[in-house]
């Protein structure tokens, strides 16, 4: 049972007019009863039951952070009676549902259309919590609630911030296939097709079959290598929980892992892409040549940082396992936490390097390198030693894993996408794929 501002308004005129009226005892009890309570007592009896309402609903199911969803809750009244009153449409506080309470009239045996705008500003399943209907009599003193239950789930995406990077990456991979200088043989670099010789070619590219079948020399052309196998790993564990500015470094990690996937797609090569720490948390596997990318955002969309050390074993042997005897091209996105990867990661890189190759890419803190170069106080001079050890340490990790054969990607938050865009297609260019 609710009450509304006019039973309060009506209890207080009440007992104002039996104070004026000099009545005590028993006599002003039954006039209480009677000029409040039996009224909404009435109106209650009166009130539509919310239960006997039907709901349905509609809507929006999916949207990138940063963009609204309408989501849209259908109110059926099977009764004979009309109802009144408003009806709240639940959402966790991080979907900013709006408006929060709606007035609704529903004549008996008609449905109306509630729409509730949702703003959300955390990535993942936001789910509804319930329909909350207020069904007021026809005194408008007071009335029923009931919280019905309508399911509906809508995906919140990563953003993919540095899409606005692809057609510049596209322009360089288109660039890299077509020009002449470009089209030399390398490592693994696919034949593709025969032209005449021109002055400034290497002579190693004369196909002298080719020449003596015609009346000029024909040199070999070559283009980056196409349907090579690309294997995103994504760390999930601890150190990916670390905040960089406002956003965690997972969430880094993912927009730089999009923008790659979307570039390797276009670029004919085939994407895998998994998630770990100490076990799956999502996998998505190349059914074909082509764009991956929105079956990777679905699967980025419910991840989360889980507080516990990655399992660096686990880790090789999935890759491993995920990938087979072809050779790949592994992009591992995590932090180079100088502990985390001595202790775990560089004692199994030869297992790893061995069959594949490497790219360890990681998102640096700009925090980081600003404190290094503060001076003033003893405090500030503390704060720059520990900064400085910290930027040392991982320019040795860097160094390490250059040695062992393993390409290293390290940028802050802005560039770290465009620069594992670029690494990717420089590897690509000296066909190391």
């Amino acid at each position: 049972m609710v009450v509304t501002g006019r039973a309060v308004l009506l209890a207080g005129v009440a007992t104002v007019a039996v104070a004026l009226s000099g009545l005590l005892g028993a006599w002003a009890a039954v006039i209480a009863v009677g000029v409040v309570v039996v009224p909404l007592i009435v109106d209650v009896a009166l009130a539509v039951s919310p239960k006997a309402l039907r709901m349905s609903r509609s809507g929006d199911t999916s949207l990138r952070l940063g963009d609204s969803a309408l989501v849209e809750v259908l109110v059926s009244n099977p009764t004979g009676r009309r109802l009144r009153g408003s009806v709240r449409d639940a959402w966790p506080p991080s979907a900013h549902a709006a408006p929060r309470t709606c007035p609704l009239r529903v004549d008996a045996g008609e449905r109306r259309r509630v729409t509730t705008t949702l703003t959300p500003t955390r990535r993942g399943d936001a789910r509804a919590a319930g329909v909350t209907v207020r069904s007021i009599g026809p005194l408008g003193l007071a009335g029923r609630q009931r919280t019905l239950s309508a399911p509906w789930a809508v995906r919140v995406l990563p953003p993919f911030h540095s899409r606005r990077h692809l057609p510049g990456k596209l322009s360089r991979l288109r660039e890299l296939e077509g020009q002449h200088t470009a089209m030399v043989r390398g490592q693994g670099s696919e034949f593709d097709s025969l032209r005449d010789y021109v002055p400034g070619d290497d002579v190693r590219s004369i196909d002298w079959r080719a020449s003596a079948r015609s009346d000029g020399v024909v040199v070999r052309t070559w283009r980056p290598e196409r349907d090579r196998r690309i294997l995103i790993v994504l760390d999930t564990g601890r150190t990916s929980a670390g905040r960089v500015g406002d956003t965690p470094r997972l969430d880094h990690a993912m927009d730089a892992a999009l923008l790659l996937a979307a570039l390797a797609g276009k670029a004919g090569d085939r994407v895998d892409f998994l998630a770990y720490d100490r076990r799956v948390r999502a996998q998505v596997k190349a059914s074909g040549k082509g764009s991956q990318v929105h079956r990777i955002v679905e699967a980025m969309a419910p991840l989360e940082a889980e507080l516990l050390e990655s399992d660096p074993a686990g880790l090789v042997s999935t890759v491993l396992g995920a990938q087979g005897r072809g050779r790949s091209l592994v992009v591992l996105l995590t932090d180079l936490n100088a502990a985390a990867l001595e202790e775990g990661l560089m004692p199994r890189l030869s297992a790893l390097t061995s069959r594949h190759l490497l790219l360890v890419a990681a998102v640096e803190d700009p925090a980081v390198a600003a404190m290094a170069a503060e001076r003033g106080d003893s405090g500030a001079l503390y704060r720059a030693a520990a900064a400085e050890r910290t930027l040392s340490e991982r320019r040795r990790v860097t160094a390490e894993l250059r040695r062992s054969g393993v390409e290293v990607v390290d940028a802050d938050p802005e560039h770290i996408a465009p620069a594992l865009a670029d690494a990717y297609i420089n590897l690509k260019a000296q066909g190391r794929l």
